[in-house]
């Protein structure tokens, strides 16, 4: 095999170009195996082989920074970088990461996971070179999808003060511009970077802007003729009236054509963006028919591209059935989505009400705003979104909905640990924040009745409000405990004892299995179903203070500004004399790896936590 000869990160380089070529292929059937059985982002991936190849062809690693967008399509970099053993354990405890990590290689620039970021960091690494007297190349690639976002604009703006070299490659596989692939441009890149063409061009502007009075106005009329032409001509104009020059389109699967334009892409002086045709899925029959089913997938079976395991409903399902009744009878209801809509669970509210339904592209604090002021006129919005995106609109949150107490419903999905994706796409952060902000109100469902009751009281509501569920399947236990949602009260589902197991959302689960393995133990523990994280419900406290000598937070969010610490506040002020439990995930970032398997870790499950009651009795 061809493979067997990438140790190490520049081996690339020693291939013939017919073993380049194979060496695609191989990389594609490995990639389509291990991700059958680990999971991952495959259809990005395989989208990208021949121009991470490419890249590699030109660039000397680590001395030179590649810097991916999201980095979901970094497999291939992996493997170029001597890192191919490490797909057995992809995305598990303790394994290689998904995404691309600076602590895991020397050869990953910028550790990356959320979109939009590649441009921002790397016009960084070019003036970190520029003021460091350094030489090395910087290239930051970015998918079509992730011009989207804002934030890209904002890099690109910035970027044309740089005089030195950085260059932009963008992954494109669905833009309209796409369609000026062919001769007449790659001719024009070539003209354009070529020093006999530079030079012709400053020395005529020099000799026309000496001719006395009537120079200046000749050469500017040249310029508006030149401009008029290239936007008849040129497809990246955008990015030309940005001050970035525009190379492409060009083949993203032939190899040989993006070497050639990325070594032109080289002389300019200055930012230039590389426009690369690609197919999402190439090379895999079934990712290229559906190529958003395997963004990010589950084991497969190989041959026909299915689920290994069929998947019961998870609280994206019931948030996806009621969203679509609710459109039935509510005709102000409105959705949202940024960029992720059959991710959110929106698919069927769309395909049933495409007047009421919108998808912003990568844009979350858009987004928020957008809901925002269609709440101010009169509608009922619902911005779906996950939890770790969600904290890209936490100043429209604040500023735009809270501030005017606007009735946008928050439904915040993938709350807690979601697991693979790791440390980049943990949502547990958002019970901290969202609690910080006045007039927000944060609820959390204890399964899936729950969420779909919770769903029904949001969207009635008459101020901002977040509900906040979990990845993964439903939880059905604790089906017969369905008391009408009032706002601002928990649901006492068992009592019995001196402690008091206060949990939210998925943490009542948890709670459940805990109180169980205490009676195992002979101590008994009432079980309350918090409900809101915001407002709590002091009432309960107040009235129940005298009942209990140990109170135990659990909540799948981060200890700092969490719930544990609101209660903690909350018993102070009333005088609480007992003990305290918080159980919350620490003050760190957590790596990738199931839910379960990281709760083990974290002292979060069950087991773990019933040995800090046990240990907190005895002391």
């Amino acid at each position: 095999m061809v493979m067997d000869k990438i140790q190490k990160e520049n081996d690339v380089k020693k291939l013939t170009k017919e073993e380049l070529n194979t060496l695609c292929g191989e990389i594609r059937e490995f990639l389509i195996e291990k991700i059958s059985k680990t999971g991952g982002h495959l259809a990005s991936n395989l989208g990208t082989v021949e121009l991470t190849v490419a890249l590699h062809l030109i660039c000397d690693l680590p001395r030179d920074k590649i810097i991916w967008d999201v980095g979901h399509q970094s497999y291939t970099h992996k493997i170029l970088t001597g890192r191919r053993e490490g797909f057995d354990n992809l995305r598990k405890l303790g394994g290689m990461s998904g995404f691309p990590k600076r602590q895991e290689s020397p050869c990953d620039a910028f550790d990356t996971g959320h979109s939009s970021t590649s441009i921002s960091a790397g016009l960084g690494y070019a003036w970190a070179r520029e003021l460091r007297g350094e030489d090395y190349r910087v290239i930051s690639v970015i998918g079509d999808g992730a011009l989207t976002g804002g934030m890209a604009y904002e890099a690109m703006n910035n970027a044309a003060l740089l005089k030195k070299n950085f260059i932009i490659v963008l992954n494109d596989n669905k833009m309209s511009i796409s369609e000026n692939v062919g001769g007449l441009s790659g001719n024009l890149a070539k003209l354009r970077t070529s020093a006999n063409y530079t030079g012709l061009k400053e020395g005529v502007q020099s000799s026309l802007e000496k001719i006395p009075v009537y120079g200046e106005r000749i050469v500017s009329g040249i310029r508006r003729t030149k401009s008029s032409i290239k936007q008849m001509m040129i497809p990246g104009m955008l990015f030309e009236d940005m001050g970035i020059m525009y190379l492409g389109p060009v083949d993203g699967h032939d190899i040989g054509a993006m070497v050639s334009i990325l070594r032109d892409a080289e002389q300019v002086q200055g930012p230039v963006l590389v426009h690369v045709i690609t197919k999402k899925g190439k090379g895999y029959e079934p990712a290229e028919r559906h190529p958003s089913r395997f963004h990010g997938t589950a084991a497969f079976d190989m041959e026909y591209g299915l689920p290994l395991e069929k998947g019961k409903a998870s609280y994206t399902d019931v948030f996806s059935t009621v969203m679509r009744k609710m459109g039935d009878r509510d005709p102000k209801l409105v959705a949202i989505t940024a960029a992720m809509a059959e991710g959110t669970g929106l698919k069927r509210f769309r395909n049933m009400f495409p007047e009421r339904f919108f998808d912003v592209g990568i844009a979350e604090e858009h987004a928020v705003t957008f809901a925002a002021a269609l709440a101010a006129g009169g509608m009922r919005p619902v911005f779906a979104v996950y939890s770790s995106f969600l904290q890209r609109g936490y100043d429209q949150v604040l500023h735009d909905v809270c501030m005017q107490k606007l009735p946008v419903v928050l439904a915040v999905d993938r709350a807690g640990l979601v697991g693979s994706d790791g440390e980049t796409h943990q949502g547990v952060f958002d019970v901290s924040y969202l609690t910080q902000m006045p007039n927000m109100t944060v609820m959390a469902p204890k399964n899936k009745w729950e969420l779909s009751d919770m769903l029904k009281f949001a969207i009635a509501f008459d101020g901002p409000i977040a509900l906040r569920y979990p990845r993964g399947e439903a939880y059905a236990g604790l089906q017969p405990y369905r008391a009408k949602i009032q706002w601002g009260v928990c649901e006492e589902i068992y009592g019995g004892g001196r402690i008091l197991l206060f949990a939210l959302g998925s943490m009542v689960e948890t709670a459940e299995k805990v109180r169980t393995l205490l009676q195992e133990q002979g101590i008994e523990s009432t079980l309350v179903n918090a409900r809101f994280a915001k407002p709590l419900d002091d009432v309960y406290f107040r009235r129940n203070l005298d009942r209990f000598d140990l109170i135990v937070t659990m909540e799948e969010n981060i200890a700092c500004g969490g719930m544990g610490e609101q209660v903690q506040i909350l018993l102070d002020g009333f005088g609480y004399q007992g003990r305290i439990i918080k159980v919350a995930v620490p003050d760190m970032f957590v790596e990738h790896g199931s839910p379960s398997m990281l709760k083990e870790k974290l002292g979060m499950d069950a087991a773990g936590i019933v040995k800090r009651i046990v240990n907190e009795k005895k002391d």
